[in-house]
């Protein structure tokens, strides 16, 4: 699929953390428009080999074409991340990279839903044979039950208003368009020259609830560490704060050397064991300005990386 093209954020940031070398083995467990793929094959060359998957078929299709030149160093599939321990052998790779969130042909496409700037269907599903859509959710929902959605996975702090606005009008119309949704929330909550739309935090609530995307980053990362060999590395890219704050907790706990029976940690309550991972990164690496300039949906963009002792 020609038309699917992804600038790739973080891109040198991202060929520093994982070292690519001649003879090692990568995932991308995120092709998208495959941009980091191709930046890892030709690193490792002429001997490093990839396997990469995406939940998107587009995007599969598309990635085909673009590696063709690196035929046979790699492999490709449709499949959600959290489950790349079904496809690769675990302690076999030298690099892993996960770049969350949703790319830029899905945001651009109005027919897949992801975007209050172009009205299209309430879809926003990343694989589109699967599952419910945003619609689905919104109009069978309760309203305390959307409203902790809003809350929980978009820290919206209108939530509530604007579930229970959403029951009213559901009731005497379904919603079946972003720019439905969008109307509605922007008439609760007017721009008044805000640079961020007001419905932003209401798409990006019911975008990860249609695909689950806090669940696969739990099981995704776990399953990510367990690919890797000693001395290889995890890079991740988030694009908000829910998900960096998943990353960062679980690379201190993965990096401790000590357990906790619950969620204190008291000192006396400790259980010694041996660390799985060192932080390579302490903090999250950001985008430079020029190159937010060039792309400006990288501005929140944040690269964690850990390496398996």
């Amino acid at each position: 699929m020609p038309g699917f093209e992804h600038r790739s954020v973080l891109r040198a940031e991202v060929l520093e953390a994982l070292r690519p070398r001649d003879g090692g083995r990568y995932v991308d467990g995120t092709l998208g428009g495959a941009g980091h793929a191709m930046a890892i094959l030709e690193a490792s060359a002429p001997g490093g080999w990839l396997f990469g998957c995406d939940r998107d078929s587009s995007a599969i299709e598309a990635a085909r074409e673009r590696l063709a030149a690196f035929a046979g160093r790699f492999e490709l599939r449709q499949g959600n991340f959290a489950d790349l321990g079904r496809w690769v052998m675990a302690g076999s790779c030298d690099g892993v990279l996960l770049d969350l969130g949703v790319s830029s042909p899905q945001l651009d496409e109005a027919e897949r839903g992801f975007s209050f700037l172009r009205d299209g269907p309430l879809d926003m599903r990343m694989d589109p044979s699967a599952g419910g859509t945003a619609a689905d959710l919104v109009n069978t929902l309760p309203a305390d039950e959307l409203a902790e959605i809003f809350w929980n996975l978009g820290e919206e702090r209108q939530a509530r208003k604007i579930a229970r606005a959403i029951d009213e009008e559901r009731s005497r119309e379904p919603f079946r368009t972003t720019g439905q949704l969008a109307g509605l929330v922007e008439r609760l909550s007017p721009r008044q020259g805000r640079r961020v739309h007001p419905a932003t935090r209401v798409f990006q609530a019911l975008r990860m609830a249609v695909n689950d995307e806090l669940g696969s980053l739990e099981r995704g990362l776990a399953g990510a560490l367990g690919l890797l060999r000693p001395g290889g590395r995890l890079a991740v890219i988030t694009f908000h704060s829910l998900e960096d704050r998943m990353v960062k907790q679980f690379g201190r706990r993965r990096a401790r050397d000590y357990d906790l029976p619950g969620e204190l940690d008291v000192p006396e309550w400790r259980q010694p064991k041996v660390p799985e991972v060192k932080l390579v990164t302490r903090k999250p690496i950001e985008p430079g300005e020029a190159e937010v300039e060039v792309n400006p949906r990288s501005r929140s963009a944040r690269l964690r990386v850990m390496e398996k002792i």
